[in-house]
């Protein structure tokens, strides 16, 4: 399917906004899932390691198949209304009003409802709203730009993420004196980072909100721009042949974010478990890991313009297999810190990629549809990648087998990514 047309000239403004929006999302997916809430979560309000992981896995998985079900349809809802900005706008408050409330969640066994409602649904908020994100950049950049604005702001969104975390961490939970009085026994001054979360990606989403321009109203109202979306999914699966080389895309995404994921979540895990690191060592790692992630993503934006979205993603599994394979066998600590940060340099290109591509491949008056699909082709099958791992490593005794089937989704995600067709733009400046 070639690429659609984009003559008008970019509005430097809204496309810079639409960047900044990476920054803002970022703060959530880096303190709430990642580093902060999530282990405040297990050790404080379940008080209990094992079992509040086991429960955050639970309320993540749960999280992720009500993205996968309702992110298409959602999709096709907004095609069908016109407008994007107002779903944008709805689902990131959504996820500022969850992330304020995380603070009333007390370090006591008896707020695990509490938590798991409010984190479960700033989840659902952040996902959907970058679902209307994503959508929006084909309509801002011109192909031939596309991957260089792709990568530009998915660097942002780790560099954000990043500074996020060290305020987090440097100007409220390991501070020597508590910032504005906070009560460490309660544990206010782990709280408050949530609260931080909030503002933090309020402030830093206004700019899309006030300068990004939306396309225009269609004329249908809620309802019927529901029953029309359901239609438009129907008419797209009866039709699905036409659409049969972003299907293989996005099928052949599904596995290899599977493999990136898996990474990610076991990660820590691996390092902690074959060499020893110590749970700051492993944090250390971590932020260094998304540190080269970002440069990764900023520096191959002009690759992605000058071969295309699709040889952009081949190239980068290339290098985040062979890396990858290269941590399973290094002996050393060293080692797996050099082979880790090889690694995080082609983790930020796969994943700005990956949203270039479709944004070029994707029919104008599905694009939204498509981003949709988009989010539910990094979720129906995010259980597979750390079960698999889970599994292995049982059966074998070895964290090294076990991590070994992370190359697995990567290598299927590779030869299927080889029969999607090229999107090379090269149009001059």
């Amino acid at each position: 399917m070639p690429p659609h047309s984009h003559t008008a000239p970019e509005n430097k403004r809204a496309l810079w906004s639409w960047a900044v929006y990476d920054w803002a999302n970022s703060a959530f997916f880096t303190i709430i899932l990642t580093f902060v809430f999530a282990q405040y979560f297990s050790t404080s309000v379940v008080q209990d390691e094992v079992a509040g992981t086991n429960a955050w896995g639970n309320i993540v998985g749960i999280s992720g198949v009500f993205i996968a079900i309702l992110a298409p349809i959602l999709g096709a809802i907004a095609d069908q209304s016109g407008r994007r900005k107002p779903w944008l706008i709805s689902f990131t408050l959504l996820c500022v009003l969850s992330s304020a409330m995380l603070w009333t969640v007390m370090p006591e066994t008896n707020q695990f409802w509490k938590a798991a409602f409010w984190v479960g649904l700033g989840t659902l908020g952040a996902e959907f709203a970058f679902i209307f994100y994503n959508a929006m950049l084909p309509d801002l950049a011109r192909p031939e730009r596309t991957g260089r604005w792709s990568g530009w702001a998915w660097g942002l969104g780790y560099v954000g993420g990043i500074a996020s975390l060290v305020i987090a961490l440097y100007g409220f939970i390991e501070a020597d004196t508590a910032l504005f009085g906070l009560d460490r026994d309660t544990a206010e001054h782990v709280r408050a980072t949530f609260v931080l979360v909030a503002i933090w990606y309020l402030v830093f989403s206004l700019p899309a909100f006030l300068f990004i321009p939306d396309r225009p109203k269609t004329g249908l109202g809620l309802a019927a721009a529901t029953r029309a979306g359901f239609a438009q999914l129907k008419e797209s699966i009866a039709h699905v042949r036409q659409y049969r080389d972003i299907v293989r895309f996005l099928i052949a995404r599904m596995l290899y974010t599977d493999g990136l994921a898996t990474i990610f979540t076991f990660g820590g895990v691996y390092a902690a478990g074959t060499f020893n690191m110590s749970p700051t060592e492993v944090l250390q790692f971590a932020i260094a890991l998304n540190v080269t992630a970002g440069l990764g993503a900023l520096g191959f934006a002009w690759i992605d313009d000058a071969l295309g979205g699709r040889n952009t993603i081949l190239l980068a599994l290339v290098g985040l297999g062979s890396s990858a394979l290269a941590i399973l066998v290094v002996e050393s600590s060293t080692a797996f810190w050099v082979w880790g940060m090889i690694l995080g340099i082609f983790v930020g290109p796969l994943q700005s990629a990956s949203r270039s591509h479709l944004a070029r491949v994707a029919p104008p008056h599905l694009q939204t549809q498509m981003f949709g699909l988009f989010a539910f082709s990094g979720k129906a099958t995010a259980f597979a990648g750390p079960l698999l791992v889970g599994w292995v490593t049982a059966m074998t005794d070895s964290q090294r087998w076990g991590m070994s089937t992370i190359l697995v989704f990567l290598l299927i995600g590779f030869v299927l990514m080889l029969k999607v067709p090229a999107t090379e733009e090269k149009t001059p400046d």
